[in-house]
C-alpha cells in the first residue's frame, strides 16, 4: 500500500494484538468451503456478488486502517456462547458495559474494552434477541412477539408479551419513557415505559419495517421492500418516502442533513447485495451522488469524529471508511479477523473510539484506537457484586472442647429470627391422596376382587406432583409446545379449549407428536384443510351410531355425495387407533355444492385465518344444511334415486322415509289463522330447532327462566305476521302457531347466542340456577359416613353404602341447561317440557326423556380468531365394540386434540369465552330401534373395465389391462402401487431473521394418476389400474417433473389418457384394503395420506423403509434402481408403472438379499455398503459414459455374496 500521504507519527503506534494471517483468504472467498459445523449454513444470507462492480482481488487488505489521529486495530474478542450466532451487539449509554444477544435468546455482557465478563442471563427460551437498548434503571431486549426489561444484573422489570401474528425487528426509544416497535406486522406500536402499557397503533401503508432511526426533524423507517419513509415526529404521518433498492433495505443512518442507505437488488430475479450507498440530503428531499464502495455492505453506521466518515460492513468481515460525498478508496479497507465465520451484528460506541463486530461463531470482536478507548465519555460507576467475606473469618477446630462459641460472629438484634417458625407451620400436615387417573378406571377389568388396568403413563414412576388449588384447574391439560412460555393466569381459555396448529419441519408431518395432544383410541382431525371449521360436528355424527352405520351402508352413483364420502371418512375413523385423519375428500365435495356456496358456508382461507366470521353461526347454518343433504341423499324413493340439491330451510314436505328422517324429524303442524277466521293447517317436518329467547330490555336485568321452558316456547311457537289468507285473496295480519305431531328420536337445538343481549340473557340464567342449586345444597344436612364403604368395579362408591353424588360449588357455576328432561305429548297435542334427574325413567309410554349427549362450542380467542370444539358423551357400544369394555364418558374433541373431560365441563358455559353453538339431545336406549349392522356396500366389479371420461381417448392408448373375473385379488397378495399428484395452493411460509424458513401452512396436493400393477402371476408387472382423476379445482402446478402430468392430462375435453372421478378410483383401492392385499410401493405414507385412505401397516410395504438405516436419510427409487437393479428410471419425468414396478422389483431384491428376512445382519452390511457409495456419488446416478452400472463392481458383488 502506499503510505506516502500518511502522518508519519501514525506509524509509530503499537502493532495489533493479533498479528494477520501470513496468507490471508480472499474476499471473495466463499464461506461453505471452510464453514462451521456447528453453524446452520442457513444462517448466512443467499447473496449474489455484482459481477460488474469493482473487484477486490487485486488489492492488499491490512489489518489496521488510520482514521484521523488514531488507528483502529483489534484489541480484544470474547466468546459469549459457543456456535450461536450473535443477533445483536449495543453498547451502554450509562455504563462501561456491551450487551450482546444471539439466536438463542441468551444476553451476556462484558464490562469495559478489556471484556471481563459482567452478567449472563436467559431472555427467550427459543427466539432470538433482535435488538437491545439500554435505560438508566435498566436495559430492554427485544424478541419476536415479546419486550423483556432486565436490570443489569439479570432480575425480571417488566415481561411485555405480545399477539403470536406480531413479528417486531426494530424498537426505537424517542425519549425516556416512550418506547415505538416495528416488525412485519402493519402498524407500529406505541408504548409507554412507566406504566408499560400499550398507547397507540400507527398504522403504516406496508408491513416489514426492518430498521428504524430518528434525528431532530423526523422518525426514519425501513422496509424489507427496500423504501425508505420519513414520518413526522408527533403524529407518525408519512411526510416522504424514498424507493430505495428494488429487492430489500439492510440498513441505513442518520447524520446532519444525510442519509445513507445500503441493501439488495432484483437483478435478473436474483437477488443481489448493490454496492451503491445511496444518499440523500433532507434540506432538498432527494437523492444526490451514491457511492460506490468496494465490498458487500450489509451493516453501516457514521463514525463523526473531525468529519462525517462512513463505516461500511460486509458480512464476510471486511470493513471499509469513506466520505458520504467522496469517492471509496481501496486503502480504506481493513478485515475482521472470523476464523471464516460470517459478521452478524455490529455497532459503534458514543464515544466513537470501539467498534463491535458479532460473528455466526457467537464471538464478539472489539476494534479500537486507542488501548485505553472508552464506551462512552462520561460514564457511571458500575456497581459489581459483593464479595464473599467467609475467607476473612479466622478458623474455628470444633473438636477443641474447650473452644468458646462466642468466636463465631452473630449480629445482635431484638427481632425474632428466621428459623423461630410458628407452632401452626411445625404442625405435620399430610396431603389428601391424589385421584386415580381415569383413564385407569375406565380400562379396568376385574379378576376376583382385584382390578387390572394397563398403566397410561402419564406420570413418572414412584412420582406424584402436588395438585395446588388454583383458580382455575390446569391439572388436566396436557403441556402444549405452542404457547409454552404463557403464563395460564393470565389467559383466561384453558389450552386444551385453544386453537391447535401443527407445527411443520423439514420432514412435513412425519416427526410431529400428535400422541402428545391424543392419548385415547379415537381419531383427531386435522385442521389445516380448507373449511375444517366442521371437524367436530364430523366426530358428533360419527359418534351417533345410527348414523354411522348408514352412512358405511351407503353407496351410489353420484361423482359427489355427502353421504358416501361421510361413509369412506367414518370407515378410516374405525380403522385409526389414534392416529389422525383428515376430511381432504369430503370438503372437496362439499365446496362442489352450489347450495353450500350459497348458503355461505365455504370459507376462503383469509377469512378462515383472520377470524372475521362468526362460525358459531356458520356451524349452526352448516347443521341445518348437512342434516337437510344427508336426508335427501339417503331417502327411499320409487323409481330410480335422482338427485336433488339442498336447500337452506331445515323443514321439508317430502314424504320419503330415512333413517336421517326418524332420527332428527320432527312431525309438526304450521297453523296459520287469519283474521276472517280462516284457519290454514300445513304439515312438515324440521330437522333442528332454533332457541327464541323472550324479549329482553335493556333498562331492566332479565327475569328468572327455566331452560325446559324456552325450549317449550320455541319449539311450540307463535307469532303475529302478515301471511296470504285464500279467503280474502290477500296478505292479511295472521297469528302463526306450531304444534307438534311426533317427537324426534335426537333434539338438535341451535343456541343461536349471536349478540350481546342473548349472551347476557345466559349470564342472566346462570347466575340464577347458580343461586338456586346452592340453595338446594343447604337444604340437605351430609348424612353420616358409612362404616365400611364398598367399591365398584370402577372406583365408585356403591349406591348402597354411600351418599348420593353431591356436586361442588365450581361445577355448578355457568350452568343453566340439563343434563336431562322430559317431554310429553297430550293426546290434544298439548307439549309439555320438564326437568328430570339422570337416574329417572319415564313414567308412562307417552313420557320420553332425553339426555344430553353432546354440545357443540365457539372458543372465543382473539389471539387465533376463535375456535370450535365438541363436548360429545360417548356411550357403551362404542366402548363395547372398540375395547371390550361397557363403560360411559364425556370425551372433548378439539381438532386433533382429544381427551376424557368431567361431565360439567359439557354443560358450563363462560360467556366470556365459551359460546353454546348446538346441544344435542337424545332418547334413552335410541339406538336399539335402529339397525347397527353394516354390510360393506363396495363389491368386485369395480375393478373390471370402465368407460373413460376423456372424449380422445381410445383403446389404442389404454396402458393398462383390467382384471378379469378369474383374477380377482386375494388376501395376501402383492400389488405394486404409485400415485402422482399437482399441486391446487402453493405453501405458505415465512423467512426468519436468521435465513430458516418455517412452514405456516403446507402446500394443499391433489391425487392426479393412480397406477396398481399385479405383484405376481403370469403378467406380473401389468397394470390393472392407471387412473388420471378428473378434477374441478384450479391446478396451480402440474409438477410436471415429478409427476408426469402435463396441462390437459386432466381435462376430459382435450385428454388422451384413461380419465375417471377420484370416487371411482377410491373405490378400487377400498376393495383392495378390504381384501386385505398387501401394497408395495416407494412413500406409500404421503401416497394413502393425500389420497385419504387409511391402509394397516400390516398391508403396507414400504421400500423407502426396507432400503434404511435409522437416523440416517432416506433414499430416493431411483438411486435404489440403478444401485440393485442397474435400471436407469425417472430420466425426465416420473412415470407411475415405472415407479410401481420398480417397487416391486426392489422388494423381490430384498427378500433375495435377505434370503426372505431371516438374515438381517448380512442385509444390513448390505446396506453399509450402499449408504457407503452413496455418500461417495452425492446419491447421485451417473451418466452411461461417466461409470459402469454398480453390479460390476467388486463392492457391490462381495456384499451380494454375503
Amino acid at each position: 500500500m502506499n503510505f506516502d500521504g500518511m502522518d508519519p507519527a501514525l506509524v509509530e503506534y503499537a502493532p495489533p494484538l493479533h498479528p494477520p494471517p501470513l496468507h490471508p483468504p480472499p474476499l471473495h472467498a466463499p464461506l461453505d468451503q471452510v464453514l462451521d459445523p456447528h453453524l446452520n449454513p442457513n444462517l448466512l444470507q443467499p447473496v449474489d456478488l455484482d459481477p460488474d462492480a469493482a473487484g477486490l482481488d487485486g488489492l492488499s487488505v491490512q489489518d489496521n486502517v488510520g482514521l484521523m489521529g488514531g488507528i483502529y486495530s483489534e484489541l480484544h474478542t470474547a466468546v459469549s456462547e459457543v456456535g450461536i450466532p450473535l443477533s445483536a451487539v449495543n453498547f451502554d449509554l450509562h455504563e462501561e458495559l456491551l450487551w450482546v444477544g444471539n439466536h438463542g435468546g441468551h444476553a451476556t455482557s462484558f464490562f469495559s474494552p478489556t471484556l471481563e465478563r459482567f452478567s449472563s442471563f436467559q431472555i427467550h427460551a427459543s427466539n432470538d434477541i433482535r435488538q437491545i437498548q439500554s435505560l438508566q434503571t435498566g436495559v430492554m431486549f427485544l424478541t419476536k412477539n415479546n419486550l423483556r426489561c432486565m436490570t443489569r444484573g439479570g432480575l425480571t422489570m417488566f415481561d411485555y408479551l405480545m399477539d403470536e401474528s406480531v413479528d417486531n425487528h426494530s424498537m426505537l426509544l424517542t425519549d425516556s419513557s416512550m418506547l415505538l416497535m416495528g416488525g412485519m406486522q402493519n402498524y407500529v406500536i406505541e408504548m409507554d415505559l412507566s406504566t408499560v402499557q400499550e398507547t397507540n397503533r400507527y398504522v403504516t401503508e406496508d408491513p416489514g419495517i426492518t430498521v428504524m432511526r430518528q434525528s431532530n426533524r423526523f422518525f426514519f423507517c425501513g422496509y424489507s421492500s427496500g423504501k425508505l419513509s420519513l414520518c413526522d415526529l408527533r403524529t407518525f404521518n408519512m411526510e416522504h418516502e424514498f424507493d430505495v433498492y428494488s429487492g430489500s433495505l439492510s440498513d441505513f443512518d442518520v447524520h446532519g442533513n444525510l442519509v445513507v442507505t445500503c441493501g439488495f437488488s432484483s437483478r435478473m430475479n436474483v437477488l443481489t447485495c448493490d454496492r451503491f450507498l445511496k444518499v440523500y440530503d433532507l434540506r432538498m428531499m432527494r437523492a444526490i451522488t451514491p457511492l460506490q464502495v468496494h465490498v458487500d455492505p450489509l451493516f453501516l453506521r457514521f463514525v463523526p469524529t473531525y468529519t462525517s466518515r462512513l463505516a461500511i460492513i460486509s458480512q464476510q468481515g471486511q470493513c471499509q471508511f469513506c466520505e458520504p460525498t467522496g469517492l471509496a478508496s481501496p486503502a480504506d479497507i481493513f478485515h475482521v479477523s472470523t476464523v471464516s465465520q460470517a459478521i452478524m451484528s455490529f455497532n459503534v460506541s458514543t464515544s466513537k473510539q470501539v467498534l463491535a463486530f458479532g460473528d455466526s461463531d457467537g464471538i464478539v470482536h472489539i476494534w479500537s484506537t486507542t488501548p485505553e478507548a472508552v464506551f462512552n465519555g462520561y460514564s457511571r460507576a458500575t456497581e459489581f457484586a459483593i464479595p464473599c467475606i467467609v475467607d476473612n473469618l479466622p478458623h474455628l477446630d470444633w473438636n477443641q472442647d474447650l473452644l468458646p462459641l462466642s468466636l463465631i460472629p452473630v449480629p445482635l438484634t431484638t427481632d425474632s429470627l428466621l428459623s423461630d417458625w410458628p407452632a401452626s407451620n411445625c404442625t405435620p400436615a399430610p396431603r389428601q391422596a391424589p385421584p386415580v387417573d381415569p383413564e385407569i378406571l375406565r380400562n379396568m377389568k376385574q379378576v376376583g376382587f382385584i382390578g387390572y388396568s394397563p398403566n397410561p403413563r402419564t406420570r413418572l414412576r414412584n412420582q406424584v406432583p402436588y395438585q395446588l388449588d388454583n383458580e382455575y384447574d390446569y391439572s388436566q391439560v396436557p403441556e402444549s409446545p405452542i404457547g409454552r412460555e404463557e403464563e395460564p393466569h393470565l389467559y383466561m381459555v384453558a389450552k386444551k379449549y385453544r386453537k391447535v396448529t401443527i407445527k411443520y419441519s423439514k420432514l412435513g408431518l412425519e416427526d410431529f407428536d400428535f400422541k402428545h395432544y391424543n392419548k385415547t383410541l379415537f381419531a383427531g382431525l386435522e385442521p389445516h384443510i380448507p373449511n375444517a371449521y366442521c371437524n367436530c360436528m364430523i366426530q358428533v355424527t360419527y359418534l351417533m351410531e345410527p348414523i354411522r352405520c348408514l352412512l358405511q351402508n351407503h353407496l351410489c352413483q353420484k361423482e359427489f355425495c355427502l353421504s358416501c364420502e361421510l361413509g369412506f371418512l367414518f370407515h378410516m375413523l374405525d380403522l385409526s387407533r389414534g392416529d389422525p385423519c383428515q376430511a381432504s375428500n369430503f370438503l372437496r365435495a362439499f365446496r362442489t355444492i352450489p347450495e353450500a356456496a350459497a348458503l355461505g358456508l365455504i370459507l376462503a382461507d383469509s377469512d378462515e385465518a383472520t377470524g372475521k366470521t362468526n362460525i358459531g353461526r356458520l356451524i349452526q347454518s352448516w347443521c341445518r344444511f348437512l342434516f337437510t343433504q344427508l336426508h335427501q341423499e339417503t331417502q327411499e324413493l320409487e323409481g330410480p334415486q335422482a338427485y336433488r340439491g339442498a336447500g337452506s330451510s331445515s323443514s321439508f314436505t317430502s314424504t320419503g322415509g330415512s333413517v336421517i328422517g326418524q332420527l332428527f324429524g320432527c312431525e309438526v303442524e304450521n297453523c296459520s289463522m287469519c283474521r276472517c277466521g280462516t284457519d290454514t293447517v300445513r304439515v312438515a317436518t324440521t330437522l333442528l330447532f332454533t332457541l327464541s329467547y323472550p324479549d329482553i330490555k335493556s333498562d331492566k336485568p332479565p327475569q328468572n327462566y327455566e331452560f325446559v321452558e324456552v325450549l317449550r316456547r320455541s319449539i311450540c311457537s307463535e307469532q303475529n305476521t302478515q301471511a296470504w289468507c285464500d279467503n280474502c285473496e290477500k296478505y292479511q295480519p295472521s297469528v302463526q302457531t306450531r304444534n307438534i305431531r311426533r317427537l324426534p328420536d335426537v333434539l338438535v337445538i341451535n343456541c343461536e347466542v349471536n349478540s350481546s343481549k342473548e349472551e347476557e340473557f345466559w349470564k342472566a340464567q346462570a347466575e340464577y340456577a347458580f343461586k338456586k342449586a346452592l340453595g338446594n345444597i343447604q337444604l340437605f344436612s351430609p348424612p353420616p359416613p358409612p362404616k365400611e364403604p364398598v367399591f365398584g368395579q370402577w372406583g365408585e362408591y356403591s349406591s348402597e353404602t354411600c351418599a348420593p353424588y353431591a356436586p361442588s360449588v365450581e361445577e355448578l357455576r355457568n350452568v343453566w341447561i340439563p343434563y336431562s328432561l322430559k317431554m310429553k305429548l297430550s293426546k290434544d297435542k298439548k307439549l309439555e317440557v320438564l326437568n328430570c334427574s339422570e337416574t329417572e325413567e319415564a313414567t308412562d309410554e307417552d313420557t320420553n326423556v332425553y339426555d344430553l349427549t353432546a354440545t357443540v362450542v365457539h372458543i372465543l380467542d382473539q389471539r387465533t380468531g376463535g375456535s370450535l370444539v365438541a363436548h360429545i358423551k360417548v356411550g357403551e357400544t362404542y366402548h363395547q365394540r372398540k375395547e371390550g369394555v361397557t363403560h360411559q364418558q364425556w370425551y372433548l374433541f378439539n381438532d386433533f386434540l382429544i381427551e376424557p373431560v368431567d361431565k360439567c365441563e359439557a354443560v358450563q358455559f363462560d360467556m366470556a369465552w365459551k359460546v353454546p353453538a348446538i346441544l344435542f339431545y337424545s332418547k334413552r336406549n335410541v339406538n336399539v330401534k335402529y339397525n347397527l349392522s353394516i354390510k360393506n356396500p363396495i363389491e368386485a366389479n369395480v375393478l373390471l373395465a370402465e368407460a373413460s371420461l376423456a372424449r380422445k381417448q381410445r383403446k389404442c392408448h389404454a396402458t393398462f389391462i383390467p382384471l378379469l373375473r378369474s383374477e380377482m385379488p386375494q388376501t395376501g397378495e402383492l400389488v405394486g402401487l404409485d400415485a402422482e399428484f399437482v399441486t391446487l395452493n402453493q405453501e405458505e411460509a415465512e423467512l426468519r431473521s436468521d435465513g430458516t424458513k418455517s412452514t405456516i401452512k403446507p402446500s394443499q396436493m391433489s391425487v392426479a394418476r393412480i397406477t396398481c400393477v399385479r405383484g405376481q402371476g403370469p403378467n406380473e408387472g401389468v397394470p390393472f389400474i392407471d387412473d388420471y382423476i378428473s378434477t374441478q379445482e384450479q391446478v396451480v402446478d402440474y409438477l410436471t417433473q415429478y409427476s408426469g402430468i402435463k396441462p390437459g392430462d386432466l381435462d376430459a375435453k382435450i385428454s388422451s389418457k384413461h380419465l375417471t372421478t377420484l370416487k371411482s378410483t377410491y373405490l378400487k383401492l377400498r376393495f383392495l384394503i378390504d381384501v386385505g392385499v398387501k401394497f408395495v410401493g416407494h412413500g406409500l405414507q404421503k401416497d394413502f395420506r393425500v389420497i385419504n385412505l387409511m391402509v394397516p401397516k400390516d398391508q403396507v410395504i414400504d421400500t423407502v423403509y426396507l432400503f434404511h438405516i435409522p437416523r440416517k436419510r432416506m433414499i430416493s427409487l431411483r438411486y435404489l434402481a440403478w444401485y440393485f437393479l442397474d435400471l436407469k428410471i425417472q430420466g425426465e419425468t416420473h412415470d407411475s408403472i415405472e415407479d410401481a414396478r420398480t417397487a416391486l422389483q426392489l422388494y423381490r431384491k430384498y427378500l433375495e438379499l435377505s434370503r426372505n428376512g431371516t438374515e438381517p445382519e448380512n442385509f444390513r452390511k448390505v446396506l453399509k455398503g450402499l449408504y457407503e457409495k452413496g455418500r461417495k456419488m452425492d446419491w447421485k446416478v451417473p451418466e452411461p459414459e461417466n461409470q459402469n452400472s454398480p453390479k460390476n463392481a467388486p463392492v457391490y458383488s462381495a456384499m451380494v455374496g454375503l
